[in-house]
């Protein structure tokens, strides 16, 4: 060995620099939640106290809906129901059918919420 030359200097490498990066990036994207999760207060069928007083039966279909079997709009089903309610406390069913989907059921239960239903029970 001839120690009389210096030695060139190597340049670091930065591939294992970025591989940690992103591997970090990874975790992070996996471990964080996105978005808010959302929580519908419902109550279970068959829990609680009995059901009394006129059917009170929403079947929601991918298009339509229906109260007691009369196909109404989002407007007349809450219309309907108030004519077959006495207090804020009885029971509207909600029946989802036929290839309903989750967000259509989930729209509709929002609706009932918002014009005062305060207790909603989903049937199968």
């Amino acid at each position: 060995m001839d120690f009389s030359q210096p030695r060139k200097a190597r340049k670091p490498s930065l591939t294992p620099m970025i591989d940690v990066v992103f591997l970090l990036l990874v975790f992070f994207m996996l471990a964080s939640r996105f978005g808010a999760d959302m929580h519908i207060p419902m109550q279970i069928s068959g829990a609680g106290t009995g059901y009394s007083g006129p059917p009170r039966l929403v079947d929601v279909r991918p298009e339509t809906l229906s109260v007691n079997g009369i196909s109404v709009s989002e407007d007349g089903m809450i219309t309907a129901l108030k004519g077959l309610i006495d207090t804020a406390d009885d029971i509207v069913i909600i029946r989802p059918r036929e290839a309903a989907s989750l967000q259509r059921v989930v729209t509709v239960m929002g609706l009932l919420g918002d014009a005062g239903f305060s207790r909603v029970v989903l049937v199968k």
